[in-house]
């Protein structure tokens, strides 16, 4: 248990500072440079994949706040409810740029093309869109959480060391619990179709420069590089995403706390807000491109 305390520590830390330094990135590319289309939509994922680390993994608020003065209760319900705006704010952007990607690498003749003036127009009013129906969808934490007191007096599931989940009514339990189900499975299939999409295009794309060029031993084009990166974060968050909520799930309908699982669950889910900072600060030329200038210097 301690050895996975200190990867759970490493994850977050590590996390935290990938997605600081992308934050501060995307901030100061959308300020003072020609941003991409996708850089504002990026620059709130990275910001939302921050506040999930700060609220959702071990350097949680709940234990910063501890030496204030301020109820248990209170804490506990602020730090569940923004976790969970969170997690469903990283699924929706998630999607998000997968859609915008799809829709801005189509061709001219396609059916999606037409949508590519009109999305970069309503961006910022389907951020607006996306940021209510999150505050408003996970709710029901506010009710359903609180501090930790006694177990076996009022039934209460131990979440974390402070906090614990509420007894609620089984229709109660069944009805979030298919809501939430349908939004990620829609979330999800919605990623893989769009992603689908762009890696018949790249192909399509990468095989017509090969016609055209005659060549027969092609090195790693941006056109492969981006269909692997694509597939990759697409298939990585659908997995470890489903495992989460897979455990999550288990967990609410048989109301048991397992410390070993909570902390596996915690390191499943830290794991894409993790890696997707790393895959691509490693892959934008941008950054590339940066950095090297700094190390000249």
């Amino acid at each position: 248990m301690f050895s996975l305390k200190n990867v759970l520590y490493f994850q977050a830390g590590l996390g935290v500072l990938a997605n600081m330094f992308l934050l501060c990135f995307y901030i100061f590319i959308i300020l003072g440079h020609r941003p991409k289309p996708t850089d504002l939509i990026s620059c709130q994922l990275s910001f939302v994949h921050i506040i999930m680390f700060l609220t959702g993994g071990d350097i949680c608020l709940t234990d910063l706040l501890e030496s204030l003065d301020i109820e248990n209760d209170f804490k506990c319900k602020a730090t569940f409810y923004i976790s969970r705006v969170m997690r469903g704010l990283s699924i929706c952007t998630t999607c998000h740029l997968s859609v915008f990607q799809a829709v801005t690498i189509s061709p001219s003749t396609a059916l999606l093309a037409k949508f590519k003036q009109k999305l970069k127009k309503y961006t910022i009013y389907s951020f607006l869109c996306i940021w209510s129906f999150n505050l408003f969808f996970s709710s029901n934490q506010i009710f359903y959480v609180g501090a930790y007191t006694n177990v076996s007096e009022t039934k209460q599931m131990k979440a974390t060391k402070y906090c614990s989940l509420l007894p609620m009514n089984n229709i109660i339990r069944g009805l979030i619990l298919t809501v939430t189900t349908s939004r990620d499975v829609f979330l999800v299939g919605v990623m893989l179709t769009t992603s689908t999409y762009m890696v018949i295009i790249l192909f399509r794309h990468q095989k017509q420069c090969k016609h055209l060029h005659s060549i027969s031993h092609l090195r790693a084009s941006p056109e492969k590089r981006a269909t692997q990166i694509i597939l990759l974060l697409v298939v990585f968050f659908a997995v470890m995403y489903w495992v989460d909520f897979t455990i999550s799930t288990t967990s609410v309908l048989l109301w048991s706390y397992n410390p070993v699982i909570l902390t596996v669950q915690k390191f499943v889910m830290n794991a894409y807000p993790t890696i997707t900072p790393l895959v691509q600060i490693s892959f934008d030329n941008r950054i590339i491109i940066m950095l090297k200038k700094f190390q000249s210097k």
